[in-house]
Protein backbone atom coordinates (compact mmCIF):
# COMPACT_ATOMS: atom_id res chain seq x y z
CA UNK A 1 0.00 0.00 0.00
CA UNK A 2 1.55 3.33 -1.04
CA UNK A 3 2.21 5.69 1.98
CA UNK A 4 0.45 9.42 0.77
CA UNK A 5 2.59 12.16 2.19
CA UNK A 6 0.60 15.12 3.43
CA UNK A 7 0.12 18.17 1.83
CA UNK A 8 2.04 20.18 4.24
CA UNK A 9 4.68 17.91 4.85
CA UNK A 10 5.46 17.43 1.06
CA UNK A 11 9.04 18.42 0.42
CA UNK A 12 7.86 21.48 -2.39
CA UNK A 13 5.44 22.79 0.01
CA UNK A 14 7.61 23.34 2.25
CA UNK A 15 10.08 24.81 -0.20
CA UNK A 16 7.38 27.10 -1.00
CA UNK A 17 7.06 27.84 2.78
CA UNK A 18 10.68 29.38 2.64
CA UNK A 19 9.91 30.54 -1.00
CA UNK A 20 7.26 32.51 0.38
CA UNK A 21 8.70 34.78 3.27
CA UNK A 22 11.15 35.86 0.62
CA UNK A 23 9.22 36.75 -2.26
CA UNK A 24 5.52 38.08 0.04
CA UNK A 25 7.31 41.84 -0.06
CA UNK A 26 8.35 41.77 -3.54
CA UNK A 27 6.44 44.36 -5.68
CA UNK A 28 5.45 43.82 -9.31
CA UNK A 29 6.46 47.23 -9.97
CA UNK A 30 10.39 45.51 -9.02
CA UNK A 31 9.79 42.42 -10.66
CA UNK A 32 9.18 44.14 -14.46
CA UNK A 33 11.67 46.73 -14.12
CA UNK A 34 14.35 43.78 -13.26
CA UNK A 35 12.72 41.60 -15.99
CA UNK A 36 11.95 43.55 -19.22
CA UNK A 37 10.73 41.25 -21.39
CA UNK A 38 8.57 39.89 -18.26
CA UNK A 39 4.85 40.35 -19.94
CA UNK A 40 6.23 38.64 -23.01
CA UNK A 41 7.75 35.74 -21.45
CA UNK A 42 4.96 35.10 -18.98
CA UNK A 43 2.06 34.17 -21.58
CA UNK A 44 0.56 31.45 -23.04
CA UNK A 45 -0.97 30.72 -26.01
CA UNK A 46 -3.20 27.75 -27.17
CA UNK A 47 -6.09 26.91 -28.74
CA UNK A 48 -7.45 30.43 -29.39
CA UNK A 49 -6.82 31.69 -25.81
CA UNK A 50 -3.82 33.86 -24.69
CA UNK A 51 -3.31 33.77 -21.05
CA UNK A 52 -0.86 36.66 -19.47
CA UNK A 53 -0.12 35.71 -15.74
CA UNK A 54 3.15 38.17 -15.31
CA UNK A 55 1.22 40.05 -13.23
CA UNK A 56 1.31 37.92 -10.55
CA UNK A 57 3.06 38.08 -7.48
CA UNK A 58 6.29 35.03 -8.59
CA UNK A 59 9.08 34.29 -9.91
CA UNK A 60 10.92 31.88 -12.35
CA UNK A 61 11.19 29.80 -8.69
CA UNK A 62 7.41 30.33 -7.39
CA UNK A 63 6.54 28.43 -10.74
CA UNK A 64 9.04 25.98 -10.23
CA UNK A 65 8.08 25.04 -7.14
CA UNK A 66 4.48 24.96 -7.85
CA UNK A 67 4.98 22.44 -10.72
CA UNK A 68 7.02 20.10 -7.94
CA UNK A 69 4.16 20.47 -5.87
CA UNK A 70 1.75 19.28 -8.76
CA UNK A 71 3.57 16.81 -9.59
CA UNK A 72 4.77 15.30 -5.97
CA UNK A 73 0.96 15.63 -5.33
CA UNK A 74 -0.02 13.22 -8.42
CA UNK A 75 -1.89 15.50 -10.55
CA UNK A 76 -0.53 13.80 -13.59
CA UNK A 77 -2.07 9.92 -12.25
CA UNK A 78 -5.09 11.98 -10.92
CA UNK A 79 -5.57 13.57 -14.45
CA UNK A 80 -5.27 10.17 -15.93
CA UNK A 81 -7.42 8.52 -13.70
CA UNK A 82 -10.43 10.87 -14.55
CA UNK A 83 -10.17 10.31 -17.89
CA UNK A 84 -9.79 6.73 -18.06
CA UNK A 85 -13.33 6.57 -16.17
CA UNK A 86 -11.90 5.61 -12.60
CA UNK A 87 -14.30 6.47 -9.63
CA UNK A 88 -12.21 9.13 -8.61
CA UNK A 89 -15.65 10.19 -6.56
CA UNK A 90 -14.89 8.29 -3.64
CA UNK A 91 -17.40 9.15 -1.23
CA UNK A 92 -20.26 8.15 -3.93
CA UNK A 93 -18.03 5.39 -5.73
CA UNK A 94 -18.59 7.14 -9.17
CA UNK A 95 -16.34 8.17 -12.02
CA UNK A 96 -16.40 11.60 -13.30
CA UNK A 97 -17.10 12.20 -16.74
CA UNK A 98 -18.06 15.27 -18.21
CA UNK A 99 -15.36 14.67 -20.22
CA UNK A 100 -17.26 12.09 -22.07
CA UNK A 101 -20.36 14.35 -22.89
CA UNK A 102 -17.99 16.54 -25.35
CA UNK A 103 -15.82 13.33 -26.37
CA UNK A 104 -15.99 13.15 -30.57
CA UNK A 105 -18.09 10.60 -32.07
CA UNK A 106 -15.38 6.95 -32.53
CA UNK A 107 -14.08 8.02 -29.24
CA UNK A 108 -13.96 5.20 -26.47
CA UNK A 109 -14.33 5.79 -22.97
CA UNK A 110 -15.22 3.38 -20.35
CA UNK A 111 -17.48 3.00 -17.33
CA UNK A 112 -18.35 -0.36 -15.75
CA UNK A 113 -17.12 -2.07 -18.82
CA UNK A 114 -19.51 -0.26 -21.28
CA UNK A 115 -18.26 2.43 -23.39
CA UNK A 116 -20.34 5.54 -22.59
CA UNK A 117 -19.78 7.52 -25.63
CA UNK A 118 -22.41 5.93 -28.46
CA UNK A 119 -25.04 7.28 -25.47
CA UNK A 120 -24.06 10.35 -25.43
CA UNK A 121 -24.33 10.96 -28.76
CA UNK A 122 -27.70 8.80 -28.79
CA UNK A 123 -29.03 11.78 -26.80
CA UNK A 124 -27.58 14.56 -28.23
CA UNK A 125 -29.27 13.39 -31.98
CA UNK A 126 -32.40 13.35 -30.12
CA UNK A 127 -31.96 16.35 -28.16
CA UNK A 128 -31.15 17.70 -31.98
CA UNK A 129 -34.31 16.56 -33.61
CA UNK A 130 -36.74 17.99 -30.61
CA UNK A 131 -34.39 21.35 -31.20
CA UNK A 132 -35.17 21.12 -34.79
CA UNK A 133 -39.08 20.74 -34.10
CA UNK A 134 -39.34 23.58 -31.85
CA UNK A 135 -37.43 26.00 -33.69
CA UNK A 136 -38.90 24.75 -36.76
CA UNK A 137 -43.01 25.43 -35.25
CA UNK A 138 -43.05 21.77 -36.35
CA UNK A 139 -43.74 20.92 -32.66
CA UNK A 140 -46.92 22.16 -31.92
CA UNK A 141 -48.71 22.81 -28.46
CA UNK A 142 -51.95 20.72 -27.42
CA UNK A 143 -54.28 23.35 -29.40
CA UNK A 144 -52.10 23.29 -32.60
CA UNK A 145 -50.13 26.74 -31.66
CA UNK A 146 -46.58 26.69 -32.46
CA UNK A 147 -44.62 26.56 -29.35
CA UNK A 148 -42.80 30.24 -29.16
CA UNK A 149 -41.97 29.96 -25.11
CA UNK A 150 -39.52 27.73 -23.50
CA UNK A 151 -39.25 27.89 -19.71
CA UNK A 152 -36.56 25.38 -18.05
CA UNK A 153 -36.95 24.52 -14.29
CA UNK A 154 -34.58 23.27 -12.28
CA UNK A 155 -31.68 24.59 -9.49
CA UNK A 156 -28.48 24.16 -9.03
CA UNK A 157 -26.64 22.97 -11.97
CA UNK A 158 -29.51 22.45 -13.85
CA UNK A 159 -30.56 26.25 -13.85
CA UNK A 160 -26.96 27.88 -13.52
CA UNK A 161 -25.92 25.94 -16.87
CA UNK A 162 -28.37 27.18 -18.78
CA UNK A 163 -28.77 30.77 -17.83
CA UNK A 164 -25.43 31.42 -17.74
CA UNK A 165 -25.24 29.67 -21.79
CA UNK A 166 -28.29 31.38 -22.81
CA UNK A 167 -27.42 34.65 -21.52
CA UNK A 168 -23.58 34.20 -23.02
CA UNK A 169 -25.00 32.83 -26.16
CA UNK A 170 -27.75 35.14 -26.75
CA UNK A 171 -26.16 36.29 -29.89
CA UNK A 172 -26.66 33.24 -31.69
CA UNK A 173 -30.09 32.57 -30.24
CA UNK A 174 -33.45 32.51 -32.50
CA UNK A 175 -35.01 35.60 -31.83
CA UNK A 176 -38.94 34.55 -32.18
CA UNK A 177 -38.54 32.27 -29.29
CA UNK A 178 -38.87 33.43 -25.63
CA UNK A 179 -36.50 31.62 -22.98
CA UNK A 180 -37.35 31.98 -19.37
CA UNK A 181 -35.68 30.12 -16.12
CA UNK A 182 -37.12 29.38 -12.95
CA UNK A 183 -35.20 27.74 -10.09
CA UNK A 184 -36.27 29.27 -7.04
CA UNK A 185 -38.95 28.10 -4.59
CA UNK A 186 -39.93 31.49 -3.89
CA UNK A 187 -43.36 31.80 -5.81
CA UNK A 188 -42.60 35.22 -7.47
CA UNK A 189 -39.50 33.74 -9.67
CA UNK A 190 -42.43 31.19 -11.29
CA UNK A 191 -45.17 34.03 -11.09
CA UNK A 192 -43.01 36.34 -12.81
CA UNK A 193 -41.21 34.20 -15.15
CA UNK A 194 -44.91 33.28 -16.46
CA UNK A 195 -46.75 36.65 -16.14
CA UNK A 196 -46.93 37.36 -19.84
CA UNK A 197 -46.39 34.34 -21.81
CA UNK A 198 -49.54 32.32 -23.55
CA UNK A 199 -49.86 28.93 -22.23
CA UNK A 200 -50.76 27.71 -25.85
CA UNK A 201 -47.39 28.37 -26.47
CA UNK A 202 -45.29 27.43 -23.80
CA UNK A 203 -43.01 24.25 -23.43
CA UNK A 204 -41.98 23.74 -20.23
CA UNK A 205 -38.32 21.65 -19.82
CA UNK A 206 -38.61 19.90 -15.99
CA UNK A 207 -34.55 19.44 -15.72
CA UNK A 208 -34.12 16.95 -12.17
CA UNK A 209 -32.22 14.03 -12.78
CA UNK A 210 -34.03 11.95 -9.77
CA UNK A 211 -37.42 13.77 -10.87
CA UNK A 212 -37.88 14.47 -7.07
CA UNK A 213 -35.86 17.71 -6.26
CA UNK A 214 -37.70 19.77 -3.80
CA UNK A 215 -37.99 22.92 -5.87
CA UNK A 216 -37.48 21.77 -8.94
CA UNK A 217 -40.64 19.30 -8.62
CA UNK A 218 -42.42 22.17 -6.45
CA UNK A 219 -42.47 24.50 -9.86
CA UNK A 220 -42.71 21.54 -12.27
CA UNK A 221 -46.32 20.71 -10.40
CA UNK A 222 -47.10 24.38 -10.03
CA UNK A 223 -46.36 24.74 -13.67
CA UNK A 224 -48.63 21.92 -14.66
CA UNK A 225 -51.24 23.68 -12.76
CA UNK A 226 -50.86 26.54 -14.66
CA UNK A 227 -51.18 25.07 -18.38
CA UNK A 228 -54.59 22.98 -17.25
CA UNK A 229 -55.94 25.92 -16.01
CA UNK A 230 -55.99 26.75 -19.67
CA UNK A 231 -56.02 23.56 -21.47
CA UNK A 232 -58.22 21.81 -19.11
CA UNK A 233 -57.33 18.20 -20.40
CA UNK A 234 -54.39 16.36 -18.97
CA UNK A 235 -53.30 15.27 -22.42
CA UNK A 236 -52.35 18.40 -22.82
CA UNK A 237 -49.32 18.47 -20.43
CA UNK A 238 -47.41 15.70 -23.03
CA UNK A 239 -47.54 18.03 -25.69
CA UNK A 240 -46.12 20.93 -22.82
CA UNK A 241 -43.75 19.49 -20.97
CA UNK A 242 -39.88 17.50 -21.66
CA UNK A 243 -37.90 15.87 -18.87
CA UNK A 244 -34.48 15.73 -18.23
CA UNK A 245 -34.08 13.24 -16.17
CA UNK A 246 -33.69 8.96 -15.46
CA UNK A 247 -36.29 8.28 -13.54
CA UNK A 248 -38.99 6.19 -16.15
CA UNK A 249 -41.68 6.06 -13.88
CA UNK A 250 -42.21 9.23 -12.04
CA UNK A 251 -41.81 11.57 -15.27
CA UNK A 252 -44.82 9.34 -16.87
CA UNK A 253 -46.83 9.35 -14.11
CA UNK A 254 -46.53 13.15 -13.92
CA UNK A 255 -47.91 12.89 -17.53
CA UNK A 256 -44.93 13.34 -19.52
CA UNK A 257 -44.39 11.04 -22.50
CA UNK A 258 -41.60 9.22 -22.10
CA UNK A 259 -40.37 9.29 -25.68
CA UNK A 260 -39.65 12.88 -24.84
CA UNK A 261 -37.28 12.42 -21.47
CA UNK A 262 -33.70 12.76 -22.37
CA UNK A 263 -31.00 11.08 -19.96
CA UNK A 264 -28.13 11.76 -18.34
CA UNK A 265 -25.90 10.17 -15.95
CA UNK A 266 -24.69 9.51 -12.56
CA UNK A 267 -21.50 9.90 -13.86
CA UNK A 268 -22.19 13.73 -14.56
CA UNK A 269 -22.49 16.11 -11.64
CA UNK A 270 -25.08 18.64 -11.59
CA UNK A 271 -22.64 21.83 -11.81
CA UNK A 272 -20.23 19.68 -14.46
CA UNK A 273 -23.76 19.27 -17.00
CA UNK A 274 -24.56 22.34 -18.63
CA UNK A 275 -23.38 20.47 -22.04
CA UNK A 276 -25.19 17.32 -21.06
CA UNK A 277 -28.76 17.30 -21.54
CA UNK A 278 -29.39 19.71 -19.12
CA UNK A 279 -28.61 22.05 -22.05
CA UNK A 280 -31.55 21.03 -23.88
CA UNK A 281 -32.86 25.13 -23.62
CA UNK A 282 -29.10 26.29 -24.32
CA UNK A 283 -29.48 23.84 -27.98
CA UNK A 284 -33.41 25.05 -28.79
CA UNK A 285 -32.17 28.47 -28.17
CA UNK A 286 -28.91 28.30 -30.36
CA UNK A 287 -29.48 25.13 -32.70
CA UNK A 288 -27.71 22.05 -32.34
CA UNK A 289 -24.65 22.93 -34.47
CA UNK A 290 -23.85 25.78 -32.41
CA UNK A 291 -24.14 23.56 -29.77
CA UNK A 292 -21.88 21.17 -31.20
CA UNK A 293 -19.58 23.91 -31.62
CA UNK A 294 -19.51 24.40 -27.98
CA UNK A 295 -19.07 20.97 -27.28
CA UNK A 296 -15.95 20.89 -29.60
CA UNK A 297 -14.62 23.82 -27.48
CA UNK A 298 -15.19 21.98 -24.22
CA UNK A 299 -13.05 19.40 -25.96
CA UNK A 300 -10.24 21.43 -27.25
CA UNK A 301 -9.86 22.63 -23.55
CA UNK A 302 -10.39 18.90 -22.40
CA UNK A 303 -7.23 17.78 -24.86
CA UNK A 304 -5.36 20.54 -23.96
CA UNK A 305 -5.76 19.62 -20.19
CA UNK A 306 -4.74 16.33 -20.85
CA UNK A 307 -1.75 16.45 -23.16
CA UNK A 308 0.21 19.81 -22.26
CA UNK A 309 2.73 19.40 -20.48
CA UNK A 310 2.02 21.65 -17.02
CA UNK A 311 4.67 24.05 -17.39
CA UNK A 312 2.20 25.43 -20.76
CA UNK A 313 -0.95 23.82 -19.71
CA UNK A 314 -3.24 27.01 -18.83
CA UNK A 315 -5.96 25.14 -16.08
CA UNK A 316 -2.88 23.67 -14.25
CA UNK A 317 -1.54 27.36 -14.33
CA UNK A 318 -4.86 28.85 -13.22
CA UNK A 319 -5.28 25.97 -10.39
CA UNK A 320 -1.68 26.64 -9.18
CA UNK A 321 -1.82 30.56 -8.75
CA UNK A 322 -5.01 30.04 -6.67
CA UNK A 323 -3.41 27.85 -4.50
CA UNK A 324 -0.35 30.20 -4.60
CA UNK A 325 -2.94 33.12 -2.79
CA UNK A 326 -5.05 30.59 -0.93
CA UNK A 327 -2.42 28.48 0.88
CA UNK A 328 0.23 31.42 1.24
CA UNK A 329 -1.27 34.78 1.02
CA UNK A 330 -4.19 33.77 2.87
CA UNK A 331 -6.38 35.20 0.27
CA UNK A 332 -10.37 34.44 0.71
CA UNK A 333 -11.54 35.54 -2.20
CA UNK A 334 -10.93 35.55 -6.29
CA UNK A 335 -12.87 38.13 -8.69
CA UNK A 336 -13.68 36.68 -12.32
CA UNK A 337 -14.47 40.13 -14.47
CA UNK A 338 -15.15 39.80 -17.86
CA UNK A 339 -15.30 42.41 -20.12
CA UNK A 340 -18.44 41.19 -22.34
CA UNK A 341 -22.12 42.10 -21.29
CA UNK A 342 -23.01 38.78 -22.78
CA UNK A 343 -20.96 36.52 -19.50
CA UNK A 344 -23.19 38.78 -16.97
CA UNK A 345 -24.27 35.30 -15.64
CA UNK A 346 -20.15 33.82 -15.85
CA UNK A 347 -19.42 34.28 -12.15
CA UNK A 348 -22.53 33.55 -10.61
CA UNK A 349 -22.42 30.02 -12.56
CA UNK A 350 -18.21 29.69 -11.22
CA UNK A 351 -19.44 30.06 -8.14
CA UNK A 352 -21.35 26.85 -7.94
CA UNK A 353 -18.80 25.35 -10.04
CA UNK A 354 -15.91 26.39 -7.85
CA UNK A 355 -17.37 26.58 -4.42
CA UNK A 356 -19.66 23.02 -4.44
CA UNK A 357 -16.20 21.76 -5.84
CA UNK A 358 -13.74 22.31 -3.47
CA UNK A 359 -15.53 23.61 -0.23
CA UNK A 360 -14.31 20.65 1.33
CA UNK A 361 -12.69 20.22 5.00
CA UNK A 362 -11.64 16.65 4.70
CA UNK A 363 -9.63 14.65 2.68
CA UNK A 364 -10.02 12.00 0.46
CA UNK A 365 -9.71 9.38 3.47
CA UNK A 366 -11.54 11.72 5.70
CA UNK A 367 -8.85 13.02 7.65
CA UNK A 368 -9.25 17.11 8.77
CA UNK A 369 -7.53 19.33 6.20
CA UNK A 370 -4.95 21.83 8.47
CA UNK A 371 -4.91 24.30 5.47
CA UNK A 372 -7.23 26.48 3.80
CA UNK A 373 -9.52 24.96 0.39
CA UNK A 374 -11.81 26.45 -1.89
CA UNK A 375 -11.63 30.44 -1.83
CA UNK A 376 -14.75 32.36 -2.69
CA UNK A 377 -15.51 33.52 -6.31
CA UNK A 378 -17.10 36.15 -7.18
CA UNK A 379 -17.74 39.37 -9.49
CA UNK A 380 -19.62 41.25 -12.59
CA UNK A 381 -18.75 42.25 -16.07
CA UNK A 382 -16.69 45.45 -16.99
CA UNK A 383 -17.70 47.79 -16.78
CA UNK A 384 -20.11 48.19 -14.47
CA UNK A 385 -17.93 46.31 -11.65
CA UNK A 386 -15.59 49.82 -11.65
CA UNK A 387 -18.01 51.78 -10.85
CA UNK A 388 -19.02 49.47 -7.71
CA UNK A 389 -16.70 47.28 -5.91
CA UNK A 390 -13.21 48.23 -7.65
CA UNK A 391 -12.39 50.98 -4.72
CA UNK A 392 -12.03 47.59 -2.53
CA UNK A 393 -9.74 45.91 -4.97
CA UNK A 394 -7.52 48.78 -5.93
CA UNK A 395 -7.43 50.35 -2.29
CA UNK A 396 -8.61 48.00 -0.05
CA UNK A 397 -6.79 46.02 2.85
CA UNK A 398 -7.90 42.74 1.28
CA UNK A 399 -5.77 40.85 -0.95
CA UNK A 400 -8.63 40.00 -4.17
CA UNK A 401 -6.94 37.93 -7.56
CA UNK A 402 -8.48 38.50 -10.44
CA UNK A 403 -9.31 37.07 -13.82
CA UNK A 404 -9.94 40.01 -16.15
CA UNK A 405 -11.39 38.27 -19.52
CA UNK A 406 -12.05 39.72 -22.87
CA UNK A 407 -12.48 39.57 -26.79
CA UNK A 408 -10.91 41.38 -28.85
CA UNK A 409 -13.59 41.20 -31.34
CA UNK A 410 -17.21 42.08 -30.40
CA UNK A 411 -20.17 40.71 -31.17
CA UNK A 412 -21.87 44.01 -31.36
CA UNK A 413 -19.76 46.76 -33.27
CA UNK A 414 -20.83 49.89 -32.17
CA UNK A 415 -18.46 53.07 -32.60
CA UNK A 416 -15.51 52.70 -30.61
CA UNK A 417 -17.26 51.35 -27.52
CA UNK A 418 -15.09 47.84 -27.74
CA UNK A 419 -12.02 50.10 -27.83
CA UNK A 420 -13.37 51.83 -24.58
CA UNK A 421 -14.66 48.30 -23.22
CA UNK A 422 -10.78 46.99 -23.88
CA UNK A 423 -8.77 49.96 -22.64
CA UNK A 424 -10.87 49.75 -19.12
CA UNK A 425 -9.84 46.51 -19.04
CA UNK A 426 -6.13 46.80 -19.82
CA UNK A 427 -6.08 49.95 -17.76
CA UNK A 428 -7.93 47.93 -14.43
CA UNK A 429 -5.07 45.25 -14.74
CA UNK A 430 -2.31 47.78 -14.92
CA UNK A 431 -3.48 49.97 -12.07
CA UNK A 432 -3.43 46.93 -9.70
CA UNK A 433 -0.55 45.84 -10.88
CA UNK A 434 1.37 48.73 -10.71
CA UNK A 435 -0.78 51.46 -8.50
CA UNK A 436 0.32 54.90 -8.17
CA UNK A 437 3.07 56.33 -5.42
CA UNK A 438 3.49 58.88 -3.57
CA UNK A 439 5.91 60.49 -5.90
CA UNK A 440 3.68 60.08 -8.19
CA UNK A 441 0.68 61.83 -6.85
CA UNK A 442 3.31 64.79 -5.70
CA UNK A 443 4.13 65.63 -9.26
CA UNK A 444 0.72 66.25 -10.42
CA UNK A 445 0.52 69.15 -7.73
CA UNK A 446 -1.60 67.16 -5.46
CA UNK A 447 -1.77 69.06 -1.84
CA UNK A 448 -0.07 67.24 0.76
CA UNK A 449 -2.91 66.39 2.84
CA UNK A 450 -4.41 64.42 -0.14
CA UNK A 451 -1.84 62.48 -1.13
CA UNK A 452 -2.13 59.32 1.01
CA UNK A 453 -5.82 59.32 -0.40
CA UNK A 454 -4.79 59.61 -3.85
CA UNK A 455 -1.52 56.88 -3.52
CA UNK A 456 -2.73 53.49 -5.10
CA UNK A 457 -0.25 50.33 -3.51
CA UNK A 458 -0.81 48.48 -6.39
CA UNK A 459 0.98 45.00 -6.31
CA UNK A 460 -2.33 43.60 -6.64
CA UNK A 461 -2.41 40.50 -9.03
CA UNK A 462 -4.86 39.31 -11.84
CA UNK A 463 -4.62 37.28 -14.86
CA UNK A 464 -5.48 38.64 -18.24
CA UNK A 465 -7.61 36.02 -20.49
CA UNK A 466 -8.34 37.06 -24.14
CA UNK A 467 -9.96 34.91 -27.16
CA UNK A 468 -11.17 36.61 -30.84
CA UNK A 469 -14.80 36.48 -30.34
CA UNK A 470 -17.25 34.95 -27.96
CA UNK A 471 -18.37 32.18 -29.62
CA UNK A 472 -20.16 29.03 -28.73
CA UNK A 473 -16.89 27.43 -29.08
CA UNK A 474 -15.12 30.12 -26.91
CA UNK A 475 -17.36 29.77 -24.29
CA UNK A 476 -16.94 25.93 -24.19
CA UNK A 477 -13.20 26.60 -23.63
CA UNK A 478 -13.52 29.18 -20.94
CA UNK A 479 -15.81 26.74 -18.65
CA UNK A 480 -14.21 23.89 -19.08
CA UNK A 481 -10.67 26.14 -18.16
CA UNK A 482 -12.27 26.64 -14.85
CA UNK A 483 -13.41 23.09 -14.79
CA UNK A 484 -9.83 21.72 -14.90
CA UNK A 485 -8.81 24.32 -12.58
CA UNK A 486 -10.79 23.20 -9.91
CA UNK A 487 -9.86 19.53 -10.33
CA UNK A 488 -6.11 20.91 -10.06
CA UNK A 489 -6.73 22.88 -6.96
CA UNK A 490 -9.03 19.53 -5.61
CA UNK A 491 -5.76 17.27 -6.31
CA UNK A 492 -3.46 18.56 -4.97
CA UNK A 493 -5.42 19.41 -1.72
CA UNK A 494 -6.37 16.09 -1.55
CA UNK A 495 -10.04 16.55 -1.44
CA UNK A 496 -13.14 15.22 -3.27
CA UNK A 497 -14.35 17.87 -5.55
CA UNK A 498 -17.00 15.95 -7.01
CA UNK A 499 -19.55 15.28 -4.21
CA UNK A 500 -21.78 17.54 -1.99
CA UNK A 501 -22.85 16.57 1.25
CA UNK A 502 -22.93 19.59 2.68
CA UNK A 503 -26.08 20.65 0.57
CA UNK A 504 -27.98 17.90 2.03
CA UNK A 505 -28.13 18.61 5.78
CA UNK A 506 -30.24 21.91 5.07
CA UNK A 507 -32.54 19.99 2.68
CA UNK A 508 -32.92 17.23 5.42
CA UNK A 509 -33.83 19.74 8.28
CA UNK A 510 -35.82 21.46 5.64
CA UNK A 511 -37.88 18.40 4.87
CA UNK A 512 -38.64 17.74 8.73
CA UNK A 513 -39.33 21.59 9.25
CA UNK A 514 -42.11 21.87 6.22
CA UNK A 515 -44.85 19.77 7.87
CA UNK A 516 -44.78 22.08 11.17
CA UNK A 517 -44.67 24.92 8.95
CA UNK A 518 -47.99 23.76 7.58
CA UNK A 519 -49.99 23.01 10.59
CA UNK A 520 -51.30 23.90 13.52
CA UNK A 521 -50.12 21.16 15.30
CA UNK A 522 -49.72 21.87 19.26
CA UNK A 523 -47.28 18.73 19.26
CA UNK A 524 -43.56 20.12 21.15
CA UNK A 525 -41.22 21.31 18.22
CA UNK A 526 -38.02 19.66 18.60
CA UNK A 527 -35.56 21.85 17.37
CA UNK A 528 -33.18 24.49 18.96
CA UNK A 529 -34.95 27.19 20.69
CA UNK A 530 -33.96 29.98 18.37
CA UNK A 531 -35.80 27.63 15.48
CA UNK A 532 -38.67 26.87 17.99
CA UNK A 533 -39.54 30.54 18.18
CA UNK A 534 -38.81 31.48 14.80
CA UNK A 535 -41.37 28.74 13.40
CA UNK A 536 -43.98 29.86 15.94
CA UNK A 537 -43.26 33.35 15.33
CA UNK A 538 -44.44 31.97 11.25
CA UNK A 539 -47.30 30.28 12.26
CA UNK A 540 -48.70 32.59 14.40
CA UNK A 541 -48.39 35.41 11.44
CA UNK A 542 -49.56 32.37 9.10
CA UNK A 543 -52.75 31.19 10.79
Amino acid sequence: MTTIIPLTQRVAWQALEAHYVKVQELHLRQLFADDPTRGERMTIEAIGIYFDYSKHRITDETLTLLLQLAAESGLRSRIDAMFRGDKINVTEKRAVLHIALRAPKGQTIVVDGEDVVPGVHAVLDKMADCSTQVRSGEWKGYTGKRIRNIVNIGIGGSDLGPVMAYEALRHYSQRDLTFRFISNIDGTDFIEATRDLDAEETLFIIASKTFTTLETMTNAHTARDWLLKTLKHPDAVARHFVAVSTNVEAVAQFGIDTANMFEFWDWVGGRYSMDSAIGLSTMIAIGSEAFRAMLDGFHQMDEHFRTAPFHRNLPVLMGLLVLWYNNFFDVQTMAVLPYEHYLKRLSAYLQQLTMESNGKHVTQDGTEVVYQTGPIYWGEPGTNGQHSFYQLIHQGTKLIPCDFIGFTQPLNPLGHHHDLLLANMFAQAEALAFGKTPQEVQAESIPAWLVPHQTFEGNRPSSTILLERLTPAALGKLVALYEHSVFTQGAIWDIDSFDQWGVELGKALAARIIPELETEDKNRLKHDSSTNTLIRHYRKARF
